[in-house]
C-alpha cells in the first residue's frame, strides 16, 4: 500500500515537471524512459567505447609502421635488392626462373619487412658448381701465367728422397709429405726407400700421389733405437743418391723425411741453387711426459724454437752453422722409440740441405773438384751424418732463405710404440 502510494506520487511529480517545462520548449518531444533502459544504454555505450579504443590503438600502430617503413624505403635506406649477374657458365634453373619473372613483381616479392627493418632476399645464394670449377680453372691459368712472367724461367725438376718403413703412424706422416709434393708447382720425382723390403702398404699410399715415383727396398730392418735408426736412414738416403746417379736424373735433390713439414716457399727457394745449398730447419722437440716438461721448465729459458741451418755475417756470407744444443736435454732424451722422452735430432739434419743432381753424375765435364764421389763412401756409410760429409770444402755451401733467416721446413719425430697394433691400410 505504501509502495503504490510512493510510485503514484513519483509519477505525479514527473507529470507536473513535464507540464511545467512545456511553456519553456514547446517543440521538445516528451518521452519517458525507465531506469532499466537508461542503465542498459550506459553499459552499451561503455562497451562500444572500450572496443573502439582497442581497435583504434591497433589500427593506429599499423598506420604508424606503414607510414614510417614507406618513408624509409622512399628515403633510400633500403633500395632495390642488389643482384649479381654472373658472366661465367650458364645460370642455374632457379636463377633462370627468377630472371624470367617481371622486374616489378620480383622486386615486390623480394622486399621483406620485419618490424622496421628490411631483409634483402637474393636469388640462389648457393654457388653453382660449374661456375666454381670454371673460376678455379681461371685462377689456375692466371697463376701459371704469373709464374711464367715473374717466376723461375727454366724450372728444374725436384727430386725428393724419403726413407720410410711400415709402422703405426706411417700413413699419417707419408700422406703429409705426399700432399706437400703434390702442391709443388714443379715437376717432381719421388724416390721412396723402404726399410726391409717393398710392401703393399707403402705402395698403396704413394700410388695415390699421381707423381713419378721410384719405390725401392733396402735390405735392412728399421732398428728400435733412435741412434741406430738415424744411421740407417742416412744409409737409405745414400742408396737413393746412387739411384739418382745410375738413372742420371737431372734436377734438385731434396731430403723430404716423411714426418717433416715443408713450406711451399721451399720449392721456390731451392730453384736458385747452383750446386749445393742449405736452409734453416725449425726443430720441434716435444716432451713425452709431464716429468720431463716440468724439469725442463725449471732450467734456464731456451729460445721458443731451436733452429738448425747456416749462419751468415752482415755481408750475407756463410761463416758457420746453427746446431741443436743437446746439453739442455742431457740424460732426458729418448733412447728407444718406446721411451716417453723428447726425441732429439742429429747435429745437422739431412733435410736442411739440397744439391744439384749433376754433382752425383759420373764423367761430368764441369763437375767441381770439391765434391766426393759416391764410390769413396762405400763402407763408411754409417759415419756420414749429413751431406757435408760429401764435400771436401764446406765454404761452398749456398745459404738459402734470406741467408738462413727464414725457416722453410720443420723437423718433428712422433712415433707410436713398436708393439702397437694397427689395422691394415
Amino acid at each position: 500500500m505504501k509502495l503504490s502510494s510512493l510510485q503514484q506520487s513519483y509519477l505525479n511529480r514527473r507529470s507536473n515537471s513535464f507540464r511545467g517545462s512545456l511553456p519553456l520548449d514547446s517543440s521538445a518531444e516528451v518521452s519517458g524512459k525507465s531506469p532499466a533502459a537508461s542503465t542498459s544504454w550506459l553499459l552499451l555505450h561503455a562497451a562500444c567505447c572500450l572496443v573502439s579504443v582497442v581497435i583504434g590503438f591497433r589500427f593506429s600502430r599499423l598506420v604508424f609502421l606503414f607510414l614510417f617503413s614507406a618513408a624509409s624505403r622512399g628515403g633510400g635506406e633500403i633500395s632495390a635488392p642488389f643482384v649479381v649477374h654472373s658472366a661465367l657458365a650458364t645460370a642455374s634453373p632457379i636463377a633462370k626462373s627468377i630472371a624470367a619473372t617481371p622486374a616489378n613483381h620480383t622486386a615486390a616479392a623480394r622486399r621483406v619487412v620485419v618490424g622496421r627493418h628490411g631483409i634483402r632476399v637474393r636469388p640462389w645464394p648457393h654457388p653453382n658448381p660449374e661456375e666454381v670449377m670454371k673460376a678455379h680453372r681461371i685462377i689456375e691459368r692466371v697463376q701459371r701465367e704469373q709464374r711464367t712472367l715473374f717466376g723461375v724461367k727454366m724450372p728444374k725438376t725436384v727430386i725428393a728422397v724419403t726413407p720410410t718403413h711400415v709402422r703405426t703412424f706411417q700413413k699419417l706422416h707419408l700422406s703429409g709429405v705426399m700432399h706437400s709434393l703434390m702442391l709443388a708447382p714443379y715437376e717432381v720425382v719421388w724416390i721412396v726407400v723402404e726399410a726391409g723390403h717393398v710392401t703393399n702398404e707403402t705402395a698403396s699410399i704413394i700410388a695415390k700421389s699421381g707423381l713419378r715415383t721410384i719405390h725401392v727396398g733396402f735390405n735392412h730392418r728399421m732398428p728400435i733405437s733412435w741412434n741406430d735408426r738415424h744411421k740407417l736412414e742416412a744409409r737409405m738416403r745414400l742408396h737413393a743418391l746412387r739411384i739418382v746417379r745410375k738413372e742420371r736424373l737431372d734436377g734438385i735433390v731434396m731430403f723430404a723425411d716423411d714426418s717433416n713439414m715443408h713450406s711451399m716457399e721451399l720449392f721456390d727457394e731451392i730453384q736458385s741453387v747452383k750446386w749445393i745449398g742449405a736452409v734453416s730447419v725449425g726443430i720441434l722437440v716435444h716432451s713425452g711426459g709431464a716429468d720431463e716438461s716440468s724439469t725442463l721448465q725449471g732450467e734456464e729459458e731456451a729460445p721458443p724454437m731451436p733452429v738448425q741451418g747456416p749462419a751468415c755475417n752482415a755481408t750475407n756470407n756463410l761463416v758457420g752453422w746453427h746446431t741443436f744444443n743437446k746439453l739442455r736435454y742431457a740424460g732426458k732424451s729418448a733412447v728407444y722409440i718406446d721411451d716417453l722422452a723428447p726425441v732429439l735430432p742429429r747435429k745437422l739434419e739431412w733435410a736442411g740441405f739440397v744439391l744439384n743432381s749433376r754433382l752425383l753424375w759420373k764423367d761430368l765435364d764441369d763437375k767441381p773438384d770439391w765434391i766426393k764421389d759416391l764410390e769413396e763412401l762405400d763402407g763408411i756409410d754409417e759415419d756420414i751424418e749429413s751431406p757435408l760429409s760429401l764435400l771436401r770444402e764446406t765454404h761452398v755451401v749456398e745459404p738459402l732463405g734470406s741467408c738462413g733467416r727464414q725457416v722453410l721446413l720443420w723437423w718433428l719425430r712422433v712415433e707410436a710404440r713398436t708393439d702397437s697394433k694397427f689395422p691394415a691400410q
